[in-house]
Formats: C-alpha cells, sequence, structure tokens
C-alpha cells in the first residue's frame, strides 16, 4: 500500500466481553497517537452479535450476501486501510467474539461480487491484546498472536504486530506504564 498517513482507515474491532475494559483502554492509547487527519471507526463485537456460522462452502459453494449485525462489520472491515483486532486473551486465544467474527470471514469470502479475499490483500492488520498473566516471556499470548499473524499471511494482508498489555481486573491496565510507552509508538 502506498498510502500517506493522512489517507488511511482504522477499523477498531473490540472484542471484549466487558465495556471499556483493559484491552480498549490500551487501544484507545494507541489511537489517540493517530493524527486528527486518519478516520478511524470502532466497532464492539458485543453490540453487533452474528450469527452462528454455518460452514456451506462444500454443499452450496457460495454464502449469501452479510446481513443484519454482519452488515456494518463487513463493510468496516473492507473500507478499512488498517484494522486493529482489540482481543484480550481468554484461554489463551482469541475472544469467542473475535474468532466468531473471523470465521465469518469464511463466508464473506465466498459472496459473489463482495471480493472479499482480493480487497483485503494488502490491508494491515493490528492485534491489541491485554493479558492477565505478568510473564513478560509473551508465551501467554502465543496462540493469539500467531491466529493474527496467520490469517494476515492467508489473506495477503500485512502482519504489523501486537501491542500487549498486562492487567486482570478492571481498570488494572492503568498501572502498566511500559503498554502506555509502546502504544505512544505502535502506529508508527
Amino acid at each position: 500500500m502506498t498510502d500517506t498517513l493522512a489517507s488511511r482507515r482504522f477499523a477498531f474491532i473490540i472484542a471484549s466481553a466487558r465495556p471499556q475494559g483493559n484491552t480498549e483502554t490500551l487501544a484507545r492509547a494507541a489511537a489517540a497517537t493517530l493524527s486528527p487527519g486518519v478516520e478511524q471507526r470502532w466497532l464492539h463485537l458485543a453490540e453487533l452479535p452474528l450469527p452462528p456460522f454455518e460452514d456451506i462452502r462444500h454443499a452450496a459453494g457460495v454464502y449469501p450476501p452479510p446481513e443484519g449485525n454482519a452488515v456494518p462489520l463487513v463493510e468496516a472491515t473492507l473500507w478499512a486501510t488498517d484494522l486493529v483486532i482489540a482481543s484480550p486473551v481468554y484461554w489463551y486465544s482469541l475472544s469467542a467474539t473475535a474468532k466468531h467474527y473471523l470465521d465469518h470471514w469464511s463466508g464473506w469470502m465466498r459472496v459473489p461480487g463482495l471480493d472479499f479475499r482480493a480487497r483485503m490483500a494488502g490491508k494491515r492488520l493490528w492485534g491489541i491484546t491485554v493479558t492477565s498473566d505478568d510473564d513478560q516471556d509473551d508465551e501467554i499470548s502465543a496462540p493469539l498472536v500467531g491466529t493474527l499473524r496467520l490469517t494476515a499471511s492467508y489473506l495477503g494482508m500485512q502482519w504489523r504486530g501486537m501491542l500487549l498489555g498486562h492487567g486482570n481486573r478492571p481498570g488494572d491496565i492503568a498501572g502498566d506504564a511500559a503498554a502506555f510507552e509502546r502504544a505512544k509508538v505502535f502506529f508508527d
């Protein structure tokens, strides 16, 4: 992608089970460093529940166009030049809502005329997470990071990395000064 920073569009996909949780707080700190000309959209997966994903690719081969809550999600996903998935580490991986959102990508790739896969190629994929384990070796978040990195690779996206913070109870992220320092330069 050859776009300038001012022409970039960030879609923040918040996949927390708790509103205004530690992960969203860290994501907002990173987003605050973007220049005013950078467009941002914030979508909370808890507010846009998707229907169960049904794998019909071997039976039908194609999927119907997205409807309901999937419409704003697919629109924001395709609109963005930079897609940020902000998911806490839940049981060593993405939250259920984040994984469910990615499952729907499988269907969106098979919607005639949507060209989802081709339109995702070249976009930047970022991750932001907070784990309750303060072990600095990142082993706890490795499965989450691997899922997003492999997703980017599969779709020809640019994997731009993970902003990792530590906090357990609501508001604990405020005590992770190092994470907020990393947030200041994360999108550079």
